[in-house]
Parts: C-alpha cells; structure tokens; sequence
C-alpha cells in the first residue's frame, strides 16, 4: 500500500511538473514581442518594464484574442477561468499599455496609475495563477522595474504644470494656471453660456444647472430642466472638464462643444425644437452679430457648430488652479495640513489615484461602478437606464455600469455625489468608494476623515477667487 501511494503521489509530482514545465514553454513562446523597430528596445527603464509585465503575462486576463493555455478548454477550469478573464477585462485592459511599448510612447496617466497601484499593493499576479505559472512570479526588482518606469514616464511626460522635483512622479499633478484659448470666442462662449435665450421657453441657459458660484454644479440628486421636469442623472460639474477624455457620465459627447449642443436640444433639459430656431433667436440680437464675426470672421454664420464651439472655448477656461493641495505639489509644505498628508497617503495606499490621477484627479477613463461589490444590489431600486452607463452608447455588455471617472477637483463644492446623487456628504462617498471600488473594504473612521480632509484641498480659484469663497 505504501508503495502505491508513493507511487501515485511521484505520478502526481511528475504530471504537475510536466504540466509547469509546459506552461512555462508555452507562456514564453506566446507572449507579446516588441517590434523590431520598436523605440522601447532602446530605452532601459521601459524595455525592463515590458519585460516583466511579459513575464507575468498579464495579457492573459487583461486582454482579448489571447492563445490561452489548455487548460481554458478543460471543463470546470475552464469556467473559473472565464470567470477571471471576465473579471480581468472588466478591471483593466492591457492591449493600449502593450501599444504604447510598441510605439515608444507613454501610457496615458490613468494606465500608469492603475498599474502601479496593483503592483504596489502586490495583488498581481494572482496566487492562483502562480500555482501554474511558477515564472510569472514578479520578483522585487521586477516590481520596482515596473514602478521606476511609471516614475520616470511621469518625469518625461507629465510633469510639465509646476509640480516640485520630488513630486513630479506622483499621480496627481497641478492645474495649470491657463490653456490657450481664442480671446473672441471666450467672449462670445461667455455671454451664450449666460443667456436663457437658448431654452426653448427662455427660462434656463447653461448655467441654470452649472452654477459658477456653487462649484459649476447645482447640488440636486438630478437636474431640474425645462418645466420643472427632473432629469435622470446628476450633473457634472462644468469645472476643469476641459480635462476630460469625455464629456457627460456615459461619455457619449467626445468633447466640449459636442456637450454644449446636447442638453440644449433635450426635451427634459432646455427645450428647444432645432438649431435654426436657436439661431433665429440670437440673430434677433445685433450684439451677438458682432460677437460672432469677431470670433469667426466677418462672414461667420450663427449656427449649430459656432455657438457650441463658442461655448466650449469658455468653457475651457473653467479650469481652477491654485487650490492648496497644488500649492503643496509646487513644494510649499505648509499648504495643507498634516491630516490632509496622511489623507493623500492613504488616498494611494487604498487605491483611489488608481482612477482619480492626472490634473483633474479623474476623467481619464472611464471605470466600471461597482469593481469591487455589487453596488446597485445593495443600494436598491429600479436599475435605470441612466445607470447603464457607457452601455447606453455602445451597447457592449462589457461597458454596462462603467462611467467616465469624475474628477475630484473641488469635490468639497459639488454635493450630492455618483452619477445617481445617492451620496450626500463627502463621508459617505468615501466609504462606498473604499467598498465598492477597492479592495480595502472596511478602512478605518479614521482614514475617512484623512482622506476627506485630503479631498477639502482640492478646491481652487478661479479667476483669482477660491471656489469655496465664491459659494458663500
């Protein structure tokens, strides 16, 4: 008997070693190559970098038309692993990080974000998958390999809006004092963002629901529009989304002046029929025929595309520098409180600035509501089609309940918060933030109240006014 057992456990043995040693050929012989052409084979820092993400072969679950190993097709691991790679595609996807090794060019700052707070966190590769794939274990100088070049990229890339040395790697970086805008067509944007003429009773215009003195917002659940009628979602604030990838929370607008035309045509929102009786309306106004000649040209016509573009070129300029937290980046110690220190450290510790980095602390992509734990079971109700998300414009399963990621600029002034309003205070949307959207699900009262006192520097100026002075 005991020999039986002995042989039956040095069968195992050899089969499991047999199946490693495979894998291990399998996984080499398949893995993503760099062109030969490829700029990445001659920069040290990001070829280091590619090589261990290879190594661990990340692609495998954060990437689709993958030659995935056999045991994909082996029934019951085969749907534990379809499990995983829905799971992997649904956190993050690889194929534009592996692009941009390809080109030579930088990830954008919300890849770099996301990789660093896994291999931070040392979460990746997954212990499961380590028990097949002994070599994708990352070593610690793969780690540090990975995150230097995260660094470094930051350095290179993204550290050109006045962040000190020792900042200029950090995910977060400041609001730029300005970003170039045509002079005429700010002052034209300006007066139409202003004018009720562009609803269609003349009750309402753009800043009805982003109320420059209230954080560009107008702190409702959702918005009041046309009538009195309620819209379905909560409204953005219209500040610093200049920085952002995409406009509206599903994203269908790719820009601000495609934005600026949407809720003045919505039925729920302003109201009105079609452009040319937009436009009919503010050629009624000999004012606006020199405003848009000046911005156009002498034979500019008032339609559509001038009026949103016009308004989008304002709105370029809502940007709000100079809050305490970006003085503290500019290397003035004192800006912020030591509460407030602790609070950014925990911010990246728990893996906040994996979604809300770059200048706006947010817009850079969209993310899925909900990565964590089940988010709308457990906050109840209709699943409405405004919680659809990027669905609602794509119609792939894969984009339901994603949106793009607000930014936290000025958070402190934009209350009710999430795309459904359902959170009141700053408090609460930290703690269903950590719940729903990281793995730390039960951080302490005291990280929240760190982290919320973090998010309190985060209001700037504008036009040489702080937003929180703006609102009393």
């Amino acid at each position: 008997m005991r020999r039986l057992i002995a042989s039956l456990v040095g069968a195992g043995v050899l089969a499991y070693g047999g199946t490693i040693a495979f894998l291990t050929h399998f996984d080499h012989v398949t893995a993503p190559e760099l062109p030969a052409t490829s700029p990445t084979k001659q920069d040290p820092v990001a070829l280091a970098a590619f090589n261990a993400l290879r190594e661990a072969r990340c692609d495998y679950c954060h990437a689709t038309g993958r030659d995935l190993p056999f045991y994909f097709k082996v029934p019951v691991a085969n749907q534990l692993m379809e499990k995983d790679l829905h799971e992997g595609l649904r956190h993050f996807r690889i194929e534009p990080v592996l692009a941009a090794f390809d080109q030579g060019k930088p990830p954008t700052e919300e890849q770099l974000s996301r990789i660093e707070e896994v291999i931070t966190q040392n979460r990746m590769p997954p212990t499961m998958y380590l028990l097949m794939h002994w070599h994708a274990h990352l070593s610690d100088a793969e780690r540090q390999s990975i995150l230097h070049w995260v660094e470094e990229t930051r350095r290179k890339y993204y550290a050109d809006t006045g962040a000190a040395e020792k900042f200029a790697a950090e995910p977060v970086r400041p609001v730029p004092e300005t970003v170039p805008v045509d002079a005429a067509k700010v002052a034209l944007g300006r007066q139409l963002f202003f004018d009720k003429t562009l609803s269609g009773d003349g009750t309402l215009n753009c800043a009805s629901c982003h109320d420059l003195n209230h954080g560009g917002v107008d702190h409702l659940t959702t918005a009041t529009g046309i009538g009195g009628q309620k819209g379905p979602i909560n409204v953005p604030t219209v500040y610093d989304a200049y920085f952002k990838v995409a406009q509206f929370w599903n994203g269908r607008a790719a820009d601000l002046a495609e934005q600026a035309g949407g809720p003045v045509m919505n039925p729920v929102e302003m109201g009105s029929h079609d452009w040319p009786g937009v436009a009919a309306k503010l050629q009624a106004n000999p004012e606006y025929t020199e405003l848009f000649q000046s911005a156009f040209g002498p034979n500019a016509s008032i339609d559509q595309n001038t009026i949103t573009t016009a308004i989008a070129e304002f709105e370029k300029t809502l940007i709000t520098p100079d809050s305490p937290f970006d003085e503290y980046l500019k290397g003035n110690a004192t800006a912020i409180s030591d509460q407030a220190k602790r609070g950014y450290e925990t911010f990246k510790r728990i893996g906040c600035s994996g979604c809300h980095s770059g200048i706006a602390l947010g817009g850079g992509a969209y993310e899925a509501m909900g990565l964590e734990g089940d988010y709308f079971k457990d906050r109840g109700g209709k699943v409405t089609d405004a919680d659809e998300g990027r669905y609602a414009v794509t119609h792939n399963n894969d984009d339901r309940f994603r949106f793009v990621v607000p930014t936290l600029r000025n958070i402190d002034q934009t209350a009710p918060y999430f795309h459904d309003g359902s959170a009141k205070t700053l408090d609460e949307a930290v703690r269903k933030m950590a719940r729903y959207q990281t793995p730390d699900h039960d951080i302490t009262d005291q990280d929240v109240s760190d982290i919320v006192a973090f998010l309190k520097t985060l209001t700037g100026k504008y036009e040489g006014r702080s937003l929180a002075d703006m609102a009393q």
